[in-house]
C-alpha cells in the first residue's frame, strides 16, 4: 500500500433508517474525516454523498427483465386502474425463475451487481466489509468471489446469516443443526414456504468456500456464531461493540427541553422507541403497554406521561396517565431531545442484538429499564436488587450501575422496576450519571472506528504476506 490512503468499501441495506445502516454510515463518515477513501454502497441510496453507491441490480439484468422492470415502476407512479395487479404481473414476465424460486421459500440471491460492484469504484477496496446482507439486494454466493478479491469482513447485527431464513431464532435452536420444519415462517425476513433447509444448506456450502473475517457487537451474538455453520468460513472473528455520537447524545437540562416539546416540567416521563412498535414482532409492546397500566395504578398522585417514537400519532388514556403514540423520529437532532427529556427509558424486547437506542438512552443520562435478551445485559450495568440477588449475571451496586434488567414479558417486574425509579430520585440521578460515563468510556462511534481500522491494517498485513508467499 506503501503511503496511500486505506481504500473501504461498506456494503449495506441502506445508508439511513436502522440500526446496521447507522453504524455503517457513521463508520463511513468518520473514514472519511480520517482522510480514507470510503466508499458505501446500498439497495437504496438516501443521502447526498458521492461516495454512497447505489448497487447496481437492476442495470445488469438481462435487458428484457430491465425493460419489464422499468415499466412497472413507471406503472406504480401512476394513477392507473388495477397498478398493483398489473405490476405483479409485469414482475413475473420479467423474471419468472426468481419469483419462482421465492414462491418456493427460497432466499432470493438473483442480485447480479453485486458481481460488477468493483468495476464501478474508482480505485479498487483495500478492505470489503458487509454488514446486513438480508433485504433483496445481495447476492450471497459472490461472499466466495469477494473474499477472494481483498480481505472481506462482515459484521452481523442480527443471526440471519446461522438460520435458514430468520433475523432472530427466539427458542427455535434448529439453526444449529440444519432448520427445516421451521416453526415461525412469517418472521422477518419472512419466506413463503418452508424451505429452510435447503436455505440453510446452501449458506453452509458458501461459507465453507469462504474466508470471512467476522464482527458482531457483543459477546452473545458471538457465542451463537461458534454453535454456526458459518465457523469453517472464518478465519478470525473478533467483538466490536457499536459506538454512538457523543457530541450529539449527552446530557442536557431537562427543563428547557421539555419546555421545548411541551412536556410537562412536573410530570413522571417514560419513553420507548422502536419502528412500528405496536406491531413489531421483535419488541414486546404488550408488556410495555401494561407495565404503564400498572405503573399508573402504583402512581395515582403523580402526573405520568409515557412516549413510544413510533407512529402513527395517537394519544390514550391508561387511568390517570397519558398515552402518546408519536411519529418515529428521522433525524438525530430530534430524537435526542426526547431521550434528554424522559425520566427513564423503557425497552421491551422479546428478541434484540445490540440497540442502538439503549446506548443513545444512556448517553443522554437516562437510566434505562429493559428486558435481559440478546446483547442488552452487556450494554446496560443492571442494578443489584435484593429480590433478585443471583438471577441475572452481570448486576452492580448503585454506584456503577445504568439501568435494571428484567425478564423478558414480565410487566408486574418491569412495572416494579420502574416505579423504583421514578420515586427515588436520588437512585435514578445516580444511575443517569454512571450512564453517561459509562457510555463515554465504552461506547463512543470513534473508539469503534479505530478498532476496526486497527483490525483492517492487522488483516491486511496477513493476507499481503499471504498473497507473497502464494
Amino acid at each position: 500500500m506503501g503511503n496511500r490512503p486505506l481504500n473501504i468499501l461498506q456494503i449495506n441495506t441502506k445508508d439511513q433508517g436502522g440500526g446496521a445502516a447507522k453504524v455503517a454510515f457513521e463508520l463511513h463518515q468518520t473514514y472519511q474525516l480520517r482522510g480514507i477513501n470510503s466508499w458505501l454502497a446500498v439497495r437504496e441510496k438516501t443521502i447526498a454523498d458521492s461516495q454512497v453507491i447505489q448497487i447496481p441490480n437492476l442495470e445488469f439484468k438481462r435487458f428484457f427483465s430491465r425493460s419489464l422492470l422499468q415499466l412497472k415502476s413507471s406503472v406504480q407512479e401512476r394513477s392507473v386502474p388495477g397498478k398493483y395487479w398489473l405490476g405483479e404481473a409485469l414482475k413475473n414476465l420479467a423474471e419468472p425463475r426468481r419469483n419462482r424460486e421465492v414462491a418456493q421459500g427460497l432466499e432470493d440471491y438473483n442480485h447480479p451487481g453485486i458481481w460488477h460492484l468493483l468495476d464501478v469504484l474508482p480505485e479498487q477496496p483495500d478492505i470489503i466489509h458487509c454488514h446486513n446482507l438480508h433485504g433483496n439486494y445481495f447476492d450471497l454466493r459472490a461472499l466466495p468471489w469477494l473474499s477472494r478479491k481483498a480481505p472481506l469482513i462482515l459484521t452481523l447485527q442480527d443471526a440471519w446469516i446461522l438460520s435458514g431464513h430468520c433475523s432472530h431464532s427466539f427458542d427455535c435452536d434448529r439453526w444449529q443443526t440444519g432448520c427445516g420444519k421451521c416453526p415461525d415462517l412469517t418472521i422477518y425476513p419472512s419466506i413463503k414456504r418452508d424451505a429452510t433447509a435447503e436455505n440453510w444448506q446452501r449458506k453452509k456450502e458458501i461459507f465453507a468456500q469462504s474466508q470471512l473475517f467476522l464482527v458482531t457487537p457483543c459477546q452473545w451474538l458471538m457465542d451463537k456464531v461458534t454453535k454456526s455453520m458459518l465457523v469453517p468460513g472464518i478465519k478470525s472473528a473478533k467483538v466490536i461493540p457499536n459506538g454512538i455520537d457523543l457530541s450529539l447524545y449527552h446530557p442536557a437540562d431537562k427543563g428547557k427541553v421539555r419546555a421545548k416539546l411541551g412536556i410537562p416540567h412536573d410530570a413522571l416521563v417514560l419513553l420507548f422507541a422502536a419502528d412500528k412498535v405496536q406491531t413489531n414482532i421483535f419488541k414486546d409492546y404488550q408488556t410495555v403497554r401494561k407495565a404503564a397500566t400498572l405503573l399508573a395504578k402504583q402512581l395515582p398522585k403523580r402526573k405520568l406521561i409515557f412516549l413510544a417514537l413510533s407512529g402513527p400519532p395517537s394519544v390514550e388514556l391508561i387511568g390517570h396517565a397519558e398515552l402518546h403514540i408519536l411519529p418515529f423520529q428521522k433525524h438525530d437532532e430530534d430524537v435526542v431531545r426526547y431521550y434528554q427529556a424522559a425520566d427513564v427509558y423503557v425497552h421491551g424486547a422479546r428478541a434484540d442484538t445490540f440497540p442502538n437506542v439503549v446506548l443513545e438512552a444512556l448517553a443522554c443520562g437516562t437510566p434505562v429499564v429493559a428486558t435481559a435478551v440478546g446483547g442488552i445485559p452487556e450494554q446496560i450495568k443492571g442494578l443489584e436488587s435484593s429480590d433478585h440477588k443471583g438471577a441475572r449475571v452481570n448486576l452492580y451496586g448503585r454506584e456503577e450501575a445504568t439501568g435494571i434488567l428484567v425478564k423478558a414479558g414480565d410487566a408486574e417486574e418491569m412495572a416494579a422496576e420502574i416505579s423504583q425509579l421514578l420515586t427515588d430520585d436520588a437512585l435514578r440521578k445516580q444511575l443517569g450519571t454512571n450512564a453517561t460515563k459509562d457510555v463515554r468510556a465504552r461506547f463512543n462511534k470513534l473508539t469503534q472506528a479505530d478498532s476496526y481500522l486497527q483490525w483492517y491494517q492487522e488483516i491486511i498485513g496477513c493476507w499481503e504476506k499471504a498473497t507473497k508467499e502464494i
